[in-house]
């Protein structure tokens, strides 16, 4: 009936479509409202990031060299932020690490942005780093 909100899948059926998000499948990976109608999915998303093998860890102790990120989500309430921690360069003395996320603000800049200096959590794979351009980040 129209103005119904969706029923809430089968635990299963909410698995694989928070799989999909974490492995970039079907789905881009980027924001994510972890709601599903009322109900707050975000315990569920959490499940599954711990069983694609994320760890909570600070910015700071994620082990990434200039040149290497690793993927990650930040999440705040029922939002989900896909990004990636990386060391931006300013110039050939000058870095700073930090997660970016791949949504942007209005100014073109990572939309979500935690440096290593702050104790906020971010959910890493770290078996998944890769290589990166330093000098072309906006590349992700």
């Amino acid at each position: 009936m129209e103005g119904e909100l969706p029923t809430i899948p089968s635990p299963l059926q909410l698995r694989e479509l928070f799989e999909d998000i974490v492995e970039g499948r079907i789905v881009k990976r980027a924001r994510h409202n972890l709601m599903w109608g009322k109900k707050d999915c975000t315990m569920e998303f959490l499940e599954v990031l711990k069983g694609k093998r994320y760890v909570q860890m600070l910015v700071r102790d994620v082990d990434v060299k200039p040149g290497e990120r690793v993927p990650g989500f930040f999440v705040e309430g029922a939002t989900a932020f896909f990004g990636w921690v990386f060391w931006e360069k300013f110039s050939q003395l000058r870095l700073r690490k930090l997660f970016g996320s791949v949504v942007r603000n209005a100014k073109g800049d990572w939309a979500i942005q935690i440096p290593e200096k702050r104790t906020t959590v971010v959910y890493v794979n770290s078996s998944l780093k890769s290589e990166m351009d330093i000098d072309n980040p906006s590349g992700f």
